[in-house]
């Protein structure tokens, strides 16, 4: 993974301990990962409290759907 122009990588990055294939299952059985835009990570900046409020956007769109 080139950090410049010449395609060499830091030498403060230290793989030597690195696992080949760790998360590829994991990553082959798809993955949900989710860019926030900065403004919205300043406010929710961990999964914990965007969870937090997604729950309760959908507990307030459950709550002003019309009855079926």
């Amino acid at each position: 993974m080139p950090n410049d122009d010449t395609g060499t990588l830091r030498s403060e990055y230290d793989f030597s301990e690195g696992v080949r294939g760790k998360h590829y299952r994991s990553y082959r059985a798809g993955t949900n990962v989710v860019f926030l835009e900065p403004d919205v990570a300043k406010v929710y900046p961990d999964s914990e409290s965007v969870n937090k409020a997604l729950r309760l956007l959908m507990q307030l769109a459950k709550a002003q759907a019309p009855d079926r």
